[in-house]
């Protein structure tokens, strides 16, 4: 009877199966991956990165393809042509780096409607178009290792009645312009910028983002309000930050959903306030390894209620415990005291 039902069970289950493509660009490597109950679903796989300098853009892909890599083909400026033709509008996921992409066409990514994953990363771009992710459904973006000093979150607006829709941030005027993007076109999730040159935290309010890393840029300090409204974020990186001195209080205040903070290889970051993590509540996760902090005050904790672990200098690892209950005559149990506790004596003030 078990093994009857496992059977069944493994039956029902997506078995992927990959056929090679008879009709695949010469240099490319394509697959057709079936799956589903009597493979009933087929995406293909095209593998077309490094094919040379004698590539003709647009490669000739099969008409389903739902996974591209284009990367390191020394594409240059990424022109509307480059991505047009029969197979590119079903396209899901599209690697575009290391190709000296300098700059961007407006409607370059227009037609590729359900794109959900968009790699731009170890390109030379400086800047990218207002309004050139307008209408894609992409939820992961990497411009890691580019260009960029500073970034505007009008990449991602879209257009209604063909007008454009922007975010006015410096009156915070973000309530039904933010509904509407997202509505229509905001389901960006994860956001990687790191390796750039960026000199301040860009200005992302209002994104529905989950994931952001802002590794290894010129940011110097990080100011009051820096992460406003991105109440969706679980995951921050804020890690080799070479000229990071200084962390303002309430600098994470609006990171509610926060539960990963990294702050790791900054080392001219040599204290850090307890009120700099105000509004962090259900961060559990905290790295300042390899920063200049080699202490930490015990009062952290009345603003990481939910702080499991504490990492700082090489091998100073720090987690919540609570002291042992005492028995009082008149009070009986006092409650539990919880504090820091390290496993390397005078880390916790």
């Amino acid at each position: 009877m078990m093994t009857h039902a496992l059977l069944l069970g493994l039956s029902l289950l997506a078995a992927v199966q990959s056929t090679t493509v008879k009709n695949c660009h010469p240099g490319c490597h394509c697959e057709v991956e079936s799956f589903g109950l009597f493979d009933s679903f087929s995406l293909t796989r095209v593998d077309c990165r490094g094919l040379g300098p004698g590539a003709t853009m647009p490669i000739p892909i099969p008409l389903d393809t739902a996974h591209l890599d284009l990367s390191a083909n020394a594409m240059g400026p990424l022109t509307d042509a480059m991505l047009a033709g029969p197979g590119y509008t079903t396209l899901v996921s599209l690697d575009l780096s290391s190709n000296y992409i300098t700059k961007v066409s407006p409607s370059a990514l227009s037609k590729l409607r359900y794109l959900d994953t968009l790699d731009l990363s170890h390109n030379q771009l400086a800047s990218l178009p207002s309004n050139c992710f307008s209408g894609l459904p992409l939820a992961e973006v990497d411009l890691s290792h580019n260009s960029f000093q500073e970034f505007d979150m009008d990449v991602f607006a879209t257009k209604v009645n063909g007008e454009p829709v922007s975010v006015d941030l410096a009156h915070n005027q973000l309530s039904s312009v933010t509904t509407t993007l997202r509505g229509k076109v905001l389901h960006i999730q994860t956001l990687n910028l790191s390796g750039n040159r960026l000199s301040s935290v860009p200005k992302l309010a209002g994104l529905p983002l989950r994931y952001l890393n802002l590794d290894s840029n010129l940011i110097t300090d990080i100011k009051e309000g820096a992460f406003d409204q991105l109440k969706d974020l679980v995951y921050l990186s804020i890690s080799g930050l070479g000229e990071l001195q200084q962390i303002n209080s309430n600098s994470f205040k609006g990171l509610q959903s926060l539960q990963v903070l990294d702050l790791s290889n900054n080392p001219k970051l040599l204290s850090i306030s307890p009120a700099v993590f105000r509004g962090l509540d259900l961060l559990q996760e905290l790295n300042l390894t390899g920063s200049g902090v080699t202490a930490l005050p015990t009062n952290m904790l009345t603003h990481l209620p939910s702080i499991k672990s504490i990492t700082l200098g090489r091998d100073v690892h720090c987690w919540r415990t609570k002291k042992q209950g005492q028995f009082h005559r008149q009070m009986g149990q006092v409650q539990h005291n919880e504090v820091l506790n390290c496993n390397v004596e005078g880390v916790v003030l």
